[in-house]
């Protein structure tokens, strides 16, 4: 089964040797996204900011491959505190609706200044 990456738009080239999107038949994966803006600056004003610029570039790469967030079957989230999980989850509500897509989120060791990563993989052709 071929594979076909895919460049969202309003979105920085990746420097680093991956692609932001991959889709393989019917299947979608995202890499991991973070909150930076389309300049490639990390957005202030704490997680609940972070999370949704974060899931904005999630929307961005799931529609550059033909998708919608309703079309997400799977998240992983990793937080780099996870005191700041009520708010992740009050900004994650904003994207998503029932039913959710099954959902990993952790703690994780994240570069200086970065809250939070997030990756999805989603179903084309539904």
């Amino acid at each position: 089964m071929p594979k076909h990456a895919f460049q969202p738009e309003g979105r920085p080239q990746p420097q680093p040797p991956y692609s932001p999107v991959v889709a393989a038949g019917k299947t979608v994966y995202t890499a991991g996204q973070t909150g930076t803006d389309a300049d490639g600056n990390l957005v202030g004003g704490g997680i609940a900011a972070q999370t949704r610029q974060t899931l904005e570039n999630v929307r961005a790469c799931v529609e550059a491959a033909g998708c919608t967030m309703d079309d997400v079957v799977k998240v992983n989230a990793y937080l780099a505190d996870l005191a700041d999980f009520a708010a992740y989850n009050d900004v994650y509500r904003e994207f998503f609706a029932e039913p959710y897509p099954a959902r990993t989120s952790v703690q994780a060791g994240l570069p200086a200044g970065l809250l939070i990563e997030i990756e999805a993989i989603a179903r084309r052709g539904r």
